[in-house]
């Protein structure tokens, strides 16, 4: 083990499967000569070359609509997008062509495929390039959806993603690419797709999340515990799609009370999604209703003090707790 940060975990992954499969390539704006706008390709257009490391022009339709070319016909195309909220641009390449010819093929053609790239808030990044995409890209099957809240999680999730048949969308918070953790040395260590672990054990209430909000959701539970208010057990999912509730369920039988929370905001958000399938499945073991933590249902300001206003911060998360604890009182 060695302590990394999350961006150099997801470098790492990178390097890796670039030295094991001569197929996996990287290619994206800046990528090359600038060596990234949050430098995670720092050294890789010197060390392969600009073969496999593609200064691609501003152009996010083409860049998928090559890759996916790319990808199906053996290639193993990793796509830097400079900003997830980019990706929207190429909407069409990613829903209806990656996505989708598979099936359309009967099965006889995969897309591996890995887009990636820092997605939610960061500091004063405004509206355009502050947005969150799992709920968006995970409303559609053929596409899997990985959100890693932790650097190992990052290297791991990343690794199994370029080694896959399908397309994936990984989404990096762009808040957490500074944040370091204990990351595998092994070159084949990888974290499989839809297998959600127990982040924090506890005995109250069950917080479920993923990405930069399982850091807020763990350090609100430590808080708890030793005010002496909440145990708490956290629930990261890892992977949007395909998406893994048993210990969730598993939780909410022992604490029979739930969090979700979300960067999102809140109408259509995976919260929705995972707190409906909670209450369907969970309704009678359940002493208190679902709760929410979301971002504020508005464009993402500017100005540093609206922007903290936006996004959920602990005092969410640890209001959401004592809520659904006396909910019933």
């Amino acid at each position: 083990m060695s302590e990394k940060s999350y961006r150099d975990a997801i470098r790492d992954a990178m390097i890796e499967e670039m030295e094991r499969d001569p197929n996996v390539l990287i290619m994206g704006e800046d990528i090359g000569v600038y060596e990234g706008t949050f430098r995670i390709t720092a050294g890789m257009l010197k060390k392969y070359g600009p073969k496999r490391v593609i200064d691609t022009p501003i152009a996010e339709a083409g860049m998928i609509g090559t890759a996916v070319g790319m990808a199906m016909t053996g290639l193993r195309p990793i796509v830097e997008m400079m900003t997830m909220n980019f990706s929207i641009v190429a909407a069409d390449q990613i829903i209806n062509h990656a996505g989708k010819v598979r099936y359309f093929s009967g099965g006889q053609v995969d897309v591996p495929i890995v887009i990636r790239g820092p997605h939610g808030a960061g500091v004063q990044l405004s509206a355009q390039h502050s947005q969150s995409f799992e709920s968006f890209y995970g409303h559609f099957p053929g596409l899997h959806v990985v959100a890693p809240g932790t650097p190992a999680d990052a290297k791991g999730l990343l690794k199994t993603a370029i080694r896959g048949r399908d397309p994936v969308i990984f989404l990096e918070s762009a808040a957490l690419y500074g944040m370091k953790g204990e990351v595998p040395d092994d070159p084949d260590f990888t974290v499989p797709f839809g297998r959600s672990r127990v982040a924090r054990e506890g005995s109250d209430v069950t917080i479920v999340s993923y990405g930069r909000m399982l850091q807020l959701s763990l350090t609100v539970a430590d808080k708890l515990s030793k005010d002496g208010g909440a145990e708490c057990e956290v629930i990261d999912l890892r992977t949007l799609r395909p998406l893994d509730l048993e210990p969730v369920f598993a939780s909410v039988a022992k604490t029979h009370r739930a969090i979700v929370v979300q960067e999102q905001w809140k109408p259509y958000g995976a919260a929705a999604e995972l707190s409906a399938s909670i209450t369907e499945a969970m309704f009678d073991e359940l002493d208190a209703p679902v709760a929410r933590v979301t971002g504020e249902d508005v464009p993402m300001p500017y100005a540093r003090n609206l922007e903290l206003l936006a996004t959920p911060h602990e005092e969410h998360i640890e209001r959401a707790v004592r809520k659904v604890m006396y909910a019933n009182a």
